[in-house]
This record gives structure tokens, sequence and C-alpha cells, in this order.
């Protein structure tokens, strides 16, 4: 064996160049922050000596409430990544109106193609799997997932592939051919090189994650529910869970098929997309577009949860048509596997296929009219407080119904063939999941931030990033929709319209101000954090809560209840504040199983991340290794014995009852006076 040969054998294609330094400074700076961020954080857990609180407290944990806290983490690490990539695109393209701007060609399709795969992939599907995560248990009123090891093998695969992602900015170059990865652009006669590679390993273990998780997510809400809950029980927001876990479980196989097609493409030399040598490119199209129109729905429908939770809360009332929400969503959930191919009405299936299509398109804007119909309906003559959550839902309603229509618009096929690629599809798409999906998460996050942490948010800080989110998007991308018009297309390095010139500038300051309401996020927790003792709400309940995640201590403890509660109604907490039976003590107790701790999915997930590592780099030994690496965490955890551990009935019975005494002390507090600091957890329940 040649000293080439073996070292091909140890490290495949990795070379010194595929290091930092990088081609430009951007590139190597963005590579010298992540790497940066990697060191404070280490040097950060070895000062405070915060390794074993970290192994033994979280990644070995199997609670669902912690696996959705980490969730939300990876996912904020990745909006931060995101939002700078798009602040960078946005400079490029107001500076790069007849000149050279400030990145090449190159550089920007990886910027839009890891934006995209970032924020549809590693930020929003983190993001809802977080929150469903920690909210639907206690909603249904159950002690855990159905299946809490596949819970955080799903978390670890997720967290291996977001890894990937950000370990592209440091080693080698990431994928140039957009979130959707279209051949032949990329295959591998067209991108020769890690990017696309990278984009598949990435993407398949994000969609293996996710597809556990659906199927733990659909599991728990059929089996888990409190004596009583019937399915017309549940909460709005478990119903969009219920809906969201369907179509993962269905829509995400289509993804790794054809991830994992284009990959026995690019490494086998198969031709399942080749034009020319039997294939068809369109084939891919299909497949992709049967996961990536139900993945639309995937992102907002959780977020249609939060805004009924958020909504009704702060409106002080019922969900108005509860029964037409449920209808609503479940129809939404059918015909989003039905209008796929509106997304290449430019690809030649013909006039009468277009028009079937362009129909059921337009017909998924009638269960949305019901719900926003609906939500406006809890708001009149509700007691309206207009906390930072309820203005981000404001936001999100004003914009998504002008985005609603636009979308309307683009289902009529010949209008779609007019503005196809345009920038004016980017602002549509942008237009319903920025105030649809992001927003809803961020309003989320400050609605059950107490319930997470124990303390409230504050409020100040929160209304100053919704005024520069909310502010932000709409100079962003009201601009993109006049320039798709003007015929601007999207994935565009360089421009030579100067009439292009005010409204790229527009888009730019847009930009800027959502990178701000980005960093004043940061800024509230950061606030909120060191006001903790002000801002504490020991009791559980801030907002007048209806549903039953706030009838337990803030944070809950680790088995949720210390007796599952009978359910009579939708409200069930609101129907035992208003019968004074909140804080009445059970007449017993019993022991209670929680889930042992175990590193097993951890693992897995390291193992995936080598094994994904040592593929994009043809280092084959290490490629086997992860492989079988995640088989044997598999059988070992097959033969483990011990998976759940007793907490006595006794320990529950001291926590609870501390509990509830400390309820009962303190004084109900106003709806209107939710962000004082004499809002310790306990609501004046409206009669």
């Amino acid at each position: 064996m040649t000293g080439h040969d073996l070292t091909y054998w140890l490290f495949g294609l990795l070379s010194w160049s595929d290091f930092p330094p990088k081609a430009n400074i951007i590139a190597t700076g963005a590579a010298s922050i992540a790497i940066l961020g990697v060191v404070v954080v280490a040097g950060l857990l070895t000062l405070t000596r915060r390794w074993r609180w970290l192994w033994q407290e979280w990644i070995t944990s199997l609670d669902h409430k912690k696996i959705g806290i980490m969730y939300i983490v990876t996912a904020f690490v990745m909006l931060a990544r995101a939002v700078i990539e798009a602040v960078v695109m946005r400079t490029q393209q107001a500076f790069a109106v007849n000149a050279s701007g400030i990145v090449g060609a190159d550089h920007f399709a990886q910027l839009f193609s890891t934006h995209g795969s970032i924020m549809v992939f590693f930020m929003a599907m983190p993001f809802l799997s977080g929150i469903i995560n920690y909210v639907m248990p206690l909603q249904i009123g159950a002690r855990d997932l159905t299946f809490p090891f596949m819970n955080a093998v799903g978390l670890w695969l997720t967290a291996a592939g977001a890894a990937l992602v950000m370990v592209s900015l440091v080693v080698g170059e990431f994928s140039t051919g957009g979130w959707s990865g279209y051949p032949p652009y990329t295959e591998l006669a067209f991108s020769p090189g890690e990017g696309v590679d990278y984009w598949i390993w990435a993407v398949t273990l994000a969609s293996l994650g996710t597809t556990l998780t659906g199927i733990n997510f659909a599991v728990t809400l059929y089996k888990e529910r409190a004596p009583g809950m019937h399915l017309y029980r549940m909460t709005l927001f478990c119903w969009t869970a219920l809906c969201t876990s369907i179509l993962m479980i269905f829509a995400m196989p289509p993804l790794t098929l054809s991830t994992a097609m284009l990959a026995l493409d690019r490494y086998c030399g198969f031709h399942f997309f080749t034009n020319g040598m039997g294939g068809n490119m369109m084939n891919y199209a299909n497949m992709f577009w049967l996961f990536g129109h139900p993945e639309v729905y995937i992102l907002i429908l959780p977020a249609f949860g939060v805004w009924s939770e958020v909504i009704s809360t702060f409106s002080g009332k019922r969900l108005y048509g509860y029964k037409s929400m449920v209808i609503a969503v479940m129809s939404i959930a059918v015909l989003s596997f039905t209008v796929w191919l509106h997304h290449f009405y430019t690809m030649g299936q013909g006039a009468n296929v277009n028009a079937v299509f362009g129909i059921a398109t337009m017909l998924i804007g009638i269960p949305t009219g019901v719900k926003v119909y609906d939500w406006l309906l809890t708001m009149y003559r509700g007691q309206v407080r207009l906390t930072a959550p309820m203005l981000f839902a404001v936001t999100f309603l004003f914009c998504f119904v002008l985005g609603g229509l636009s979308g309307i618009l683009l289902a009529n096929p010949p209008v779609d063939f007019s503005v196809h690629n345009s920038l004016f599809l980017v602002a549509h798409f942008h237009n319903m999941l920025i105030p649809g999906t992001l927003f809803g998460m961020i309003a989320g996050y400050m609605y059950w931030f107490p319930k997470v942490s124990g303390f409230r948010l504050d409020e100040r800080w929160g209304r100053i990033s919704w005024a520069c989110w909310s502010s932000g998007f709409i100079i962003a991308f009201s601009p993109l929709y006049v320039l798709g018009l003007m015929g601007a297309m999207r994935r565009t390095a360089q421009t030579f319209q100067p009439e292009f010139q005010m409204w790229m500038t527009a888009a730019w300051v847009g930009s800027g101000l959502i990178l701000c309401g980005a960093i004043a996020l940061g800024v509230q927790f950061y606030v909120s954090l060191r006001k903790r003792r002000e801002l504490a709400v020991p009791a559980g309940d801030p907002w007048d809560g209806h549903s039953l995640e706030w009838w337990s201590p803030c944070p809950p403890p680790e088995y949720n209840f210390a007796v599952l509660p009978k359910i009579e109604d939708t409200e069930a907490f609101t129907a035992m504040k208003r019968e004074a039976r909140a804080y009445i003590s059970p007449e017993n107790y019993e022991d209670i199983a929680v889930p042992c701790r175990t590193a097993l999915p951890a693992l897995i997930g390291v193992a995936g991340f080598i094994c994904a590592f040592a593929l994009t780099w043809h280092i084959w030994w290490a490629a086997l290794a992860g492989f079988l690496a995640i088989w044997a965490c598999v059988i070992l955890r097959s033969l483990e014995v011990e998976t759940t551990r007793i907490i006595p009935a006794d320990d529950v019975r001291d926590a609870h009852e501390e509990w509830l005494s400390l309820a009962r002390s303190i004084a109900p507090v106003d709806r209107f006076d939710e962000c004082r600091p004499t809002n310790l957890g306990r609501a004046k329940a409206l009669q």
C-alpha cells in the first residue's frame, strides 16, 4: 500500500486545505465564531465544574421536559446562525446592484442553502418538537411520552444532523443546491465536492429523528390521556400536535427515500435522477414535495395550537368554535397531501393536472380562514391583555392573512407561471412561515417559559423584541413582492437593474431589525435571569391558564402530577378553579415509576454523527464503525432490564403538600396585574 493509499484509507478526501482559513474573510470569521463558541462553552462548563451535572441531569435524561428544553436550545442556536446568514444575504443583494458585493456567487449559494435547510430542519422542527415534548404530556395529564427512550433517540439524531451542518462551517463547504437539493445540479457531475453530501446526511439524520418523534407523539396522544379526557376534551394545541405527528409519520419517509436515492446516485453510480441514463429528475421533485408540502403544515399546525392557547388565555375567554377549529385542523392535515404538485406548475404536466392541484390548493384557504375568524371571535368582547405573546399574535393575524392571500394568487397556475422562482414567491412563503411558525414558537416560548423555569420573562424586553421582529419582518419582506413582480429572481447574488436598488436596500434595513429582535430575545433572557426572584411564580399559574399544565408547580416535578386528574371539561384547570378544587389535597398517594437515565440515546447520536461525517468525506472505516455502533447501542438497550425507577409515595406526598400549602398561602392576582411583582403564580379566576 502506497503512502497515498494509506492517507486515503485513514482520512478519505479530507486534506489540510479543507480547514480554516477559508477562501474569504467572512467564511473564515464564521468558522472562527463556531470554534470559539465550542471553546467558550467547554471552558465555562470546566470553570463551573458542570460537566457531571450536564451529563447526569441532561444528556442522559429521558424526562420529556428536559428533552423538550434541549430541542429548544438547539433551535435557538441554529436560529442565531440562520438570522446572521439572512443578514449577510440581504447585505450582499443591497450592495451588489451593478457591483460585486461582499461575497462571491458560490459563497452566496452556500448561504441560501444553509439558511433554508437550517430554518426548516434544524430551527423550526426542533422548536416545535421541543414545545410539543414539554407541553403536550402535561396537557393530557400524562407522566411522560409512551416511549421515553425513542424520544431521546429522536432528539440526539436531530442534534447530530444540526452538528453536521455546523461542522460544515469549519471543515469543507456546504451544498450550493438550495434547501430542496434538486438534481441534476446536486448530482455528482455538477456538484462533485462534499457540500451536497453534508446536506444529504444532515437531512437524513433529522428526518429519521423526526419520524421516531412523530410515532411517539401519536401513540402518546392516543394512549396516555388522563381518565375522562376523550379526544374532544383535548386542548387545541394537543389536536394540532396529533395532526402534526400523523404528518410526520407519513411525510418524512418520502424525504428519507429521496435523499437515500440521491446518495446512491452520487456514491454508487445509480441513475435514479439522471435524465438520459434511465432516470428522471421529476421523480425526485415528486418525492421531495410529497414531503415538502405536508412539511409546511408540520411547521404551521403546532403554531396554530400555540396561537389558540395564547389568544384564548390572554383574552380571558374559552376558545370560540372549538369543534370547528378541530375540524379545520384535520381538514388542513388531509388536504396537505393533495397539493404537492403546485410546487412545479412550470414543469409541463399539463393544464388539467395544474387545474386540479390549483383548486385543491385554494381549498386549504377555507379551513385556514375558519381558524382566523374563530381567533378573532375569541378576542371579541374578551378581557384582552397585550402581553408580548399576545402582541406577536396580533402581528401574526395581520401578516398571515396577507400571506394567505398571496398564496391564493399563487394557487392560480398562470399567475404562478409568471412569478415562479421570483422574489414574489420568497415573500409569500416567508410571509407564512415567519409570522406563522417562528412568531408562534417565540410566543409559545414566552408563554410557557414560567412553567419551564419558575419565573416569568421580562415584559419590557419582550415587547422590544416584538417591535423589532414585527417591523423588521414587514420592512424586509414587503419589498420582495414588488421586486418579484418587477422580475427579480431568487437565489441571485448580483443584479444589474438599478431600479431594484431602493427595494433591496429596504429589505436590508428590515433584516437588520430582525437581527435586533433576535438579540433582544437574548437580552430578555439575561435580564430575566438576573431578576428571577422578582419574576418568580412558584404557585404555577401566572396567566390564569385553562389547561392542565398550569395545575402543577413551576417547574413541574419529574413525574408531572402527584395524582392523575379526572377530566370533565375541555378547559380542565379552569373548571377546577371555578369549583374550588384546584388546590385541595388528594385522598391518597401512590408510588410513581419514572424512566431511568441512560447514555445510549446520546451515544446513538454521536455514532450517527460519526457515520454521517465519515460518509461525507469517504472515510469508510469510520462510517462502518459509526453504523455498527448505532446498532450496538440498540442491542444493548434491548438487554437492559431495569428501565424504570420508583419514586416513593411518601416523597410524592411531601413535595405535593408543600406546593399546595404554598399555593393556598398566595393571594390571587388580577389578570391585568400579571406583569407586576405581585404575581407569584396564582391567578384570580374569572367567574
